[in-house]
């Protein structure tokens, strides 16, 4: 559009300077010599060849401009596809670093679940072993010293007299080291019982004893 007007104007051939262009090539007006005729034609087409010029310094500048404007706008869609890249790549740099920061959170959380699994499960395993050997040391020590006698009398005293001195256990949350303490009241009560247990039978053959011997009772309230 800009060059058909610059070309509309020349050909219209106006003569009249314009107000506001200064022109970059100047170049001054022939002068008419004196007692001379003028060429009225030689000064016509000197002035359409000093319009072409500026014309085309026109058309010069105007595509020298465009072409810079053309060169910016290339330069700043390469910094935004630039920058878009980093942005890009950024995020995906970070997106990795959170994914395996899960990673190692996920598989420190398993371990820690697998050691307590393996623990609670090694402190089950002592706790049968425990009971176990405490069942059968207690069966072997004190079961005899409440099967002694015929008597059902007897024997019926010996189970309320058990029932009255059993402990309830409550090892249920105890841990390897409460069990070891547990079991070493245990072995000490089993020691209190044998002592029992022999005293008992010591009493017991003093009795017969005495029966045989045709019983000559207590004096002063102790045994003979």
């Amino acid at each position: 559009m800009f060059f058909i007007l610059c070309l509309s104007l020349f050909c219209l051939g106006f003569e009249e300077e314009r107000p506001k262009y200064k022109p970059m090539h100047s170049q001054l007006a022939p002068k008419i010599p004196e007692g001379e005729r003028v060429d009225f034609d030689d000064i016509h087409r000197k002035r359409m060849e000093k319009d072409l010029l500026e014309l085309q310094t026109l058309i010069e500048v105007h595509f020298d401009q465009r072409k810079r404007e053309e060169e910016e706008l290339i330069a700043l869609k390469e910094r935004i596809e630039n920058r878009r890249a980093e942005r890009a790549e950024q995020q995906r740099v970070r997106a990795e670093k959170e994914r395996d920061r899960q990673t190692r959170i996920a598989e420190e959380r398993q371990r820690k679940e697998d050691e307590e699994a393996k623990k609670r499960a090694e402190d089950e395993a002592k706790k049968k072993k425990v009971l176990s050997n405490m069942g059968a040391h207690f069966g072997d020590s004190i079961g005899p010293s409440f099967l002694i006698g015929k008597r059902q009398t007897g024997r019926e005293i010996k189970r309320k007299t058990l029932a009255e001195r059993r402990k309830p256990l409550a090892i249920d949350n105890l841990r390897e080291d409460g069990l070891r303490e547990r079991a070493r009241e245990m072995s000490e009560w089993i020691y209190e019982l044998e002592s029992e247990k022999f005293d008992l039978m010591e009493k017991m053959r003093r009795q017969k004893y005495e029966k045989g011997t045709g019983g000559k009772g207590k004096v002063g309230g102790r045994w003979k």
